[in-house]
């Protein structure tokens, strides 16, 4: 015990009340198995032991600070808005265009919104830990969701070519090409980064108060998992509602089972990062990938004698739910994957408190 606080004294010193402290020893990887060592129940009753034993003075203690909650920010709020009205501008370019000048929007949009989503991502709820990318710290990361995201736009396109024999041309970004995109889907989430930051802010403001109120770490856990489903839910109510938005504005299909999966498994995996948890995200977009780059790539091996047993899987899912049963499934099975994930570990104290350490 005293050898454990020496280690820690400086946040047993700094600390105003023992769930500080258990939310810094959390943080530092310190779990109830671990707090069974030194005799007691769990992480909690260790740290109101290692209050108890920090000297005091007769001295009064300065009344505690409240813990700090995130404010809304108007800076924030309008970068948070720029990914998708730079996409809304891109996507009326396009249809107001061809040939040559078509593909010079396009690439412009493509680089324009890019950059947006890059600075939304650098401050505001949605933003890395201090020290990190805006995008992440893995490549892998930003791969998976730049290449869920092109699936979004042209995978079922590019499937639905593959099952029947193609393709045979390069995408012409029309809707009523030979290789169909999809802009309603990809709009309504790029309009999406919108609530995406509300609800990230919901979840750490609430999680503030919580945090503030909450007595041990059992409380907090049962107060704050709540808060993670209700801000996931409020995300995809609003998500919904712009796709509903975009394929009536657009006449094309809101495509509800990927696109809702889709911007499920990108919020977790957000939400994760910024809590300093990365590995998992990289995890779970990675198998994303691979369920959607499988889903591609077992026709086209199918088409060699003798393999089409191959094929057979992906015929089989398309022919009963169609081409948005590959994404859905994909991102579907990552997301729920990603929201047990973040039911352990964004419910902890230690996620949310400001003695929280990096993982």
């Amino acid at each position: 015990m005293k050898s454990l606080l020496h280690r820690h004294r400086e946040l047993c010193e700094r600390a105003v009340d023992p769930l500080e402290i258990a939310a810094g020893l959390e943080a530092h990887g310190l779990t109830d198995r671990a707090a069974a060592r030194f005799r007691h129940r769990d992480v909690f009753s260790l740290a109101e032991e290692l209050y108890a034993r920090v000297p005091r003075t007769a001295e009064p203690r300065p009344e505690p600070e409240p813990v700090p909650v995130p404010r809304v920010r108007a800076g924030w709020v309008l970068l948070s808005l720029l990914p998708g009205v730079l996409a809304a501008a891109t996507v009326t370019g396009l249809r107001f265009t061809q040939g040559h000048p078509r593909q010079s929007v396009a690439l412009g949009g493509l680089l324009a919104v890019a950059l947006a989503t890059r600075a939304a991502l650098r401050r505001g709820p949605l933003a890395g830990p201090p020290g990190t990318r805006a995008w992440g710290t893995r490549v892998g990361t930003r791969a998976g969701t730049l290449w869920l995201l092109g699936y979004a736009l042209l995978g079922d396109g590019l499937l639905h070519s593959v099952l029947t024999g193609g393709p045979d041309t390069p995408p012409t970004m029309a809707p009523d090409g030979p290789w169909p995109t999809a802009t309603a889907p990809v709009l309504a989430l790029l309009l999406s980064c919108a609530p995406a930051a509300w609800s990230a802010h919901l979840l750490a403001a609430g999680a503030r108060r919580r945090l503030a109120r909450s007595r041990d770490l059992e409380d907090f856990t049962a107060a704050a998992r709540p808060l993670l489903l209700g801000a996931l839910a409020v995300f995809l109510g609003a998500l919904a509602a712009l796709l509903a938005l975009c394929g009536t504005l657009l006449h094309a299909p809101a495509a509800y089972p990927q696109a809702l999966t889709l911007g499920a498994l990108l919020l977790l995996a957000r939400l994760l990062t910024t809590h300093r948890h990365r590995h998992a995200p990289a995890l779970a977009l990675g198998a994303a990938v691979a369920t959607e780059g499988a889903g591609l790539a077992l026709p086209l091996a199918g088409r060699l004698p003798g393999c089409a047993f191959l094929a057979a899987p992906v015929e089989t899912l398309v022919g009963a739910w169609g081409e948005t049963a590959v994404p859905a499934l994909a991102c579907g099975t990552a997301a729920l994957a990603l929201l047990r994930h973040a039911g352990r570990t964004l419910t902890r104290a230690s996620a949310h408190a400001p003695t929280g350490a990096p993982e």
